[in-house]
């Protein structure tokens, strides 16, 4: 006679904290969920929909001037309007609005790849290595999070003067190779691999960067996804400083663009504003849903531990 399938029996928290939880009850957190998504999402949704509009229906602010309550059509348009609108870069022999795309990529890939490289490296050294002081090394680091970043700007943009790096990439890539959250997430990762996992890859004569590079990397995909994803969003739209250290346009970066259409001679272009807004949201809405479930993970399994 085949033994029977036994279904491993509730924990009696378990039990509790469902019986707590009435049908009325879970209706209103799911209600509350779904109205804090959609004003979540309403901002977004209203831009891409003044993107379609025309002038005169973003002024009078018509919600929905197409079918079936108006007849406007779709101004797809707008989106090769906002591109010209940039103006024509002479030097490369494209439209400005290409220059600021490209800069953006270079910029947002070089500070992910920079990143991941140091917080790696460092994140390594104060989990696994045993360093003298290392506890108190990790203290300052975190430290640094305690500075206002006004507080650096002048002396930063004084510096990349000084090093002859002003409107060059360097001025826009290197002062933010480093990140001290990075360094965190994955030294707090790194805390729960095993320690027998070291020892073993010792015995077959592996080092510190064999191990580094064949297993904890490996080990650490969802918090190095997180760690590029979250750098990549803050280098991609970074306004300030890009515009502090670069004077040609052709080194200006898509958030930068964007003041080109703050001032016209009839005014605020609001539709190509928004479907330059549009355009570049739309990588990073991207980029998000692809590593949506490793970002996800990431978060989860790096927990706080000393």
């Amino acid at each position: 006679m085949g033994r029977s399938l036994e279904l491993p029996a509730a924990r009696p928290a378990e039990v509790r904290a469902f019986r707590l939880r009435p049908p009325g009850v879970r209706f209103v957190i799911y209600l509350v969920l779904v109205i804090g998504a959609f004003v979540s999402v309403l901002p977004f949704a209203y831009m891409v929909t003044s993107s379609l509009k025309s002038y005169g229906s973003v002024i009078t602010n018509n919600l929905w001037p197409w079918w079936p309550f108006g007849n406007e059509p779709i101004q797809w348009q707008n989106y090769i309007e906002a591109v010209q609108h940039t103006g024509w870069d002479r030097q490369w022999g494209t439209w400005l609005m290409v220059r600021y795309f490209a800069n953006s990529l270079i910029v947002s890939g070089v500070i992910v790849a920079g990143v991941l490289i140091t917080s790696v490296l460092a994140a390594y050294a104060l989990a696994q290595i045993d360093l003298p002081g290392r506890d108190f090394i990790f203290l300052l680091v975190l430290a640094t999070l305690m500075v206002p970043g006004e507080l650096v700007l002048v002396p930063k943009v004084v510096m990349m003067f000084n090093f002859g790096w002003y409107n060059t990439y360097l001025a826009l890539t290197v002062p933010f190779t480093v990140s001290v959250f990075g360094i965190f997430l994955l030294r707090q990762h790194f805390l729960q691999v095993p320690r027998e996992l070291f020892d073993a890859a010792r015995i077959d004569g592996a080092g510190h960067l064999q191990y580094l590079l064949w297993i904890l990397v490996p080990l650490s995909r969802p918090a190095l996804v997180v760690i590029a994803v979250l750098n990549f969003i803050w280098a991609w739209d970074a306004f300030q400083w890009p515009l502090l250290v670069t004077r040609d346009p052709s080194m200006r970066v898509l958030a930068v663009g964007l003041q080109q259409f703050m001032v016209g001679e009839g005014g605020v272009n609001t539709h190509l504003l928004m479907a330059f807004a549009t355009m570049m949201v739309a990588p990073i809405i991207v980029l998000y849903f692809v590593a949506q479930r490793a970002f996800t993970e990431g978060f989860l399994s790096s927990g706080i531990k000393k």
